[in-house]
């Protein structure tokens, strides 16, 4: 399956999209907030195996519907090293089915949903990540993108 197209600013207000990605491996990772306890270790997670991950040609960008300051405060306070997308209209967010019902202390609501994808080098989304454990998940993206690889 291909992936969607996307056309999104960045921490630093300039626009990144699908065809920047052409020819790398992409992690794209949804995530509900900026600096809550979950983001903040499925980030981290992220940002301390990046070297490993690019040694496998891999870029890794996160997308949530948080505000292009909110996600420059977030990299400056935690020192990653990849890009944040603000999708503050949900459009992408939701054309990858990462917004839905969520359960927080016991009460429904709707909302960014934590899932990823890995998408090859042809733009060809390679597996989905929807039950995505924060501090986990980056050991297994590595393990994934090695098997991919090999």
């Amino acid at each position: 399956m291909k992936a969607k197209d996307f056309s999104l600013p960045d921490e630093n207000g300039e626009y990144h999209t699908t065809a920047d990605y052409k020819g790398k491996w992409l992690v794209l990772y949804f995530y509900p907030k900026d600096d809550t306890p979950g983001c903040t270790i499925e980030a981290c997670g992220l940002r301390d195996k990046l070297r490993e991950l690019q040694n496998y040609g891999v870029e890794v960008v996160g997308i949530s519907k948080d505000s292009v300051p909110s996600h420059k405060k977030f990299i400056e306070k935690y020192h990653l090293n990849f890009h944040l997308l603000s999708d503050e209209s949900k459009e992408t967010i939701t054309a990858y089915d990462a917004w839905g019902k969520k359960k927080f202390l016991g009460i429904e609501h709707e909302g960014t949903l934590r899932k990823t994808y890995l998408i090859d080098k042809n733009g060809e989304i390679r597996k989905i990540y929807d039950h995505v454990n924060p501090t986990l998940h980056a050991g297994q993206i590595l393990k994934d993108i090695q098997a991919f690889t090999a």
